[in-house]
């Protein structure tokens, strides 16, 4: 009885506390305090119900079956819409707070809401070497599947929580993306239901120009309802050489290096500082040194990018043998680094190992519980942002994050851009090798202003013909984002489709300039 009694005085107590300093004080001052007692107990049972709900389902075999029932409703819904009037525009009826994206969609509140329960594997053909999947699958469903059985996707996006749909409606790139390009360029075929409730298939050689047009746009030319994806043998490890690089332009020349070799399965690097990075290169293997072995994914294990940097202080090169499951979800547990400005002593050892199997809390819950006041602190003094700008252009791209917003940790994940229609393709008429800058963290500018800032950013990223991910705050004006982004195709479908009185443009639904 004892602990029991204990238990309940540390809860008396803790409630006496936060009513005396109100709850939204501690939300935003102490915010670890909640996320340790509440959020992180229930991101560990939402885990284990999706995890045992995807497992059942998969071998029970009715995904399938309920699939196609699934999608007659969704058509229904739509002609229902369309019988009443059409009065406002549809968008997915899955709550803002799910998504994980930090931005919040206020639309959600105004159109019209259609119901998509579309969270199931479909098929696995390993012949044909392709998954068939509906679009909330998320990443941690696959890797959990695939790699039991032998198989993984060719890009993996690193994030657990991330779905199917909002890689392919958004964009997913992964430290694999330099062989096979971002998220789309992986993806064979996709399933939507249009605007007008008929049901339509495209692929390269089918309706190809819905093919090239559906990513990044949003939802905003159908509801996707299913996507074949290819997969790629697995195999047990990654072996993974750590080297720490000091100077920008040696940075950028080495990592330029290792983007262009096709040995590489694997090339990342974290940049600490302007001028000190650690560079990381894999291949998968089934043959593993054992005392080299490190099963990073493990609860108790430092993070990720605390791990890496000690190679970096004490200038050595470093080879590891990852669990390949480990490795695509390396930066989950401490959500690249967001974590440590939520949990400050997350990384501390005590805390990992007896707290550690419960980390990460679910992105969705923080932002469903963390209040407007919260919001606008992080919209002024947090940057979470993804540019993707041509190689050739790193030194001068880091130069400019350096600048403008001087985040650290940068994450940089190089990548081919394939020359396709599309919203977003190289300038030429060839493929182009890319990197992906992330800057997720507190901005040490002197005077920083997230609009201003951003505004530049920006600028310099469209005069490089770069793009801007949009799951992060936009503050471009329309002009300025049909600048950066290719919508020749885009209008010429929404037209065709009679998307105008169905869904906003793309613009109208992620840029803070549009949003209401």
């Amino acid at each position: 009885m004892e602990p029991a009694v204990s238990l309940a005085v540390c809860a008396l107590l803790f409630l006496l506390w936060v009513r005396l300093k109100g709850l939204e004080f501690v939300l935003i001052h102490q915010r670890w305090v909640f996320v340790c007692l509440f959020l992180l107990p229930l991101s560990l049972i939402f885990d284990i119900y999706y995890y045992v709900r995807a497992w059942v389902v998969f071998k029970l075999s009715s995904a399938p079956r309920l699939h196609e029932q699934r999608v007659r409703d969704i058509q229904k819904q739509v002609r229902e819409w369309k019988e009443q009037g059409s009065k406002t525009f549809m968008c997915t009826g899955r709550p803002g707070w799910l998504t994980v994206s930090l931005r919040v969609g206020k639309y959600k509140k105004t159109h019209k809401n259609i119901m998509i329960n579309l969270m199931d594997i479909l098929e696995v053909d390993t012949k044909k070497q392709i998954v068939r999947v509906e679009p909330l699958v998320s990443m941690g469903q696959v890797t959990a599947l695939l790699t039991s059985i032998g198989w993984t996707l060719p890009v993996l996006p690193e994030l657990d929580d991330l779905t199917v749909g909002g890689l392919i409606m958004g964009t997913g790139i992964e430290s694999s993306s330099h062989k096979y390009g971002l998220f789309q360029h992986i993806c064979t075929a996709y399933e939507l239901v249009l605007a007008d409730g008929s049901f339509v298939r495209c692929t390269l050689t089918e309706n190809s120009d819905l093919f090239y047009a559906v990513p990044w746009s949003c939802g905003t030319l159908g509801f996707l309802v299913a996507a074949e994806i290819r997969i790629i043998p697995a195999k047990k490890y990654v072996k993974l050489r750590f080297e720490p690089v000091q100077g920008l332009e040696t940075i950028c020349e080495k990592f330029t290096q290792e983007s262009r070799r096709p040995e590489n399965d694997f090339v990342e690097g974290l940049l600490y500082s302007l001028d000190e990075a650690v560079i990381m290169t894999g291949v998968m293997t089934d043959e593993a040194e054992p005392s080299k072995l490190n099963s990073i994914g493990n609860y108790y294990k430092p993070w990720f990018f605390k791990h890496v940097e000690n190679y970096l202080k004490t200038n050595r090169e470093g080879l590891e043998y990852i669990p390949l499951r480990h490795y695509y979800h390396r930066h989950t547990r401490s959500i690249f680094w967001e974590l440590q400005d939520i949990i400050p002593f997350g990384n501390n050892p005590i805390f990992r190992y007896l707290f550690g199997w419960m980390v990460p809390p679910k992105i969705s819950l923080l932002k469903l519980t963390q209040g407007e006041t919260l919001r606008k602190l992080y919209e002024q003094h947090h940057v979470v942002q993804d540019m993707l700008v041509p190689m050739k252009c790193l030194p001068r791209a880091l130069y400019t994050f350096h600048n403008d917003i001087h985040v650290y940790p940068i994450w940089l994940c190089p990548f081919i851009l394939p020359s396709q229609p599309g919203l977003v393709h190289p300038k030429g008429n060839e493929t182009e090798l890319y990197i992906d800058i992330g800057a997720y963290g507190e901005p040490r500018v002197k005077h920083f202003e997230a609009r201003s800032c951003m505004r530049q950013l920006e600028k310099f990223v469209r005069s490089v013909h770069g793009f801007q991910m949009l799951y992060a705050d936009c503050y471009m004006n329309r002009e300025e984002f049909w600048e950066m982004f290719d919508g020749s195709l885009y209008h010429e479908l929404r037209e065709k489709l009679g998307c105008q009185d169905a869904f906003p443009e793309v613009y109208d639904k992620i840029c803070k300039a549009a949003r209401h």
